[in-house]
């Protein structure tokens, strides 16, 4: 099978170190794994070819233009021509694959009129999510590729449930809706990997991974963990990302600072170094109007065998079993994943347990293989026959 992938987002560069990167990096790794020939269709790059992409055919499309302007809107909005005439003049294709993305379109009418099978990957309420936290000029014309999108496409596939359910409402045909949960690549994780930042002897380190955001909670993590470190426990926190929070991260653990290690923004070849230094790993996501996320530092908390701590909403709840995969506490409950923390933090034995766990689980129920099989499994066309 020939396969085009798309993605049309400036801001996911592929070949990059973001979340998106990542993912849009592991899907195409899974996907080769299944013997896919794969051309690459990405407004954005950023970066060196990586390992396991060599075989990806890259076709560059063309820059947006910066910042949040009604000009960038406009481009990426009539950028949909060009897109359809690239992917048109590329030869032999079975299928067109693209990771959902604001204004774009052209790729799901182009599967749907040249017959091929359509499938769309979506992440997020898009719209909706950028005129909450950034800012949306042109909501009306937004709103209206999105729908177009969703209408072309043979099938869609929701990262989690509540975010298939949302789509659902907002489709005709709701049985081309399947929820398919991120994955993860259990071999790069687990006790064969080697300590970036080994502790002393008798330390206990809880961390997260991830970007330091409001909607990720990790505030909440940092006064945990002051609570148990004025308690006099032996812990270490160590936090492995970026972002705007990290100023007040720094501000609050200024007393603590020699227990606090801020790793900053890291290259993914460095994630699971700093993954096996760690003994307990948290998800401390807040209460939030709509749960639609399918975190990927999850599952990969989970492949590291890591005792996990997480916030019992959304996908979480689904995927972290409480005492048997991990421990929940409620959204916003800062005495909750306090006592979440030093139980776990008091306890070797239950930390083992659960991670020995997790990391079965993993292995069994959320490979990235997995997803690459839902995938090709769904590939239909607007017809309904299957690849």
């Amino acid at each position: 099978m020939r396969l085009a992938y798309v993605c049309t987002d400036p801001g996911v560069p592929v070949y990059g170190s973001k979340g998106g990167s990542i993912h849009v990096q592991e899907v195409l790794r899974a996907l080769i794994a299944k013997g896919v020939e794969v051309v690459l269709f990405a407004r954005r790059v950023g970066g060196d070819t990586p390992r396991g992409l060599e075989s990806v055919a890259l076709r560059r499309l063309d820059r947006a233009p910066s910042g949040q302007t009604q000009e960038r809107e406009r481009f990426l909005l009539d950028a949909n021509v060009a897109l359809r005439d690239a992917l048109a003049a590329e030869p032999e294709l079975d299928m067109v694959y693209e990771r959902h993305a604001l204004w774009s379109y052209a790729a799901m009418e182009y599967a749907a009129s040249a017959g091929l099978p359509g499938v769309l990957e979506v992440n997020a309420p898009l719209v909706d999510e950028q005129a909450r936290y950034r800012k949306l000029h042109m909501v009306e014309e937004a709103e209206a590729a999105a729908q177009r999108c969703w209408d072309s496409a043979g099938s869609l596939l929701a990262v989690s449930a509540p975010l298939a359910a949302w789509l659902r409402d907002r489709v005709a045909c709701p049985e081309r809706v399947h929820a398919v949960p991120n994955g993860v690549d259990t071999a790069r994780f687990g006790s064969h990997v080697a300590k970036e930042l080994p502790a002393d002897a008798g330390i206990v380190t809880i961390g997260f991974v991830g970007s330091l955001r409001p909607w990720h909670g990790v505030e909440r993590l940092v006064a945990a963990f002051l609570r148990l470190w004025k308690e006099g426990l032996p812990v270490r926190l160590l936090i492995v990302g970026d972002g705007p929070m990290l100023e007040r991260i720094e501000e609050d653990c200024k007393e603590a600072a020699a227990a606090v290690v801020l790793a900053g923004s890291v290259t993914p070849d460095r994630v699971p170094g700093l993954l096996a230094s760690m003994d307990i790993a948290v998800a401390p996501y807040p209460r939030l109007e709509s749960f639609y996320f399918s975190p990927l530092k999850l599952f990969e908390y989970m492949a590291a065998g890591l005792a996990i701590v997480a916030s019992a909403c959304g996908q979480v709840q689904e995927v972290i079993l409480d005492g048997k995969t991990g421990v929940l506490f409620e959204p916003d409950d800062v005495d909750g994943l306090c006592a979440a923390l030093r139980r776990l933090a008091t306890n070797a034995a239950l930390r083992e347990r659960l991670g020995e766990r997790a990391r079965q689980t993993a292995e069994q129920e959320h490979k990235w293989e997995l997803v690459a099989e839902s995938i090709l499994a769904r590939a239909t066309n607007r017809g309904g026959a299957a690849v």
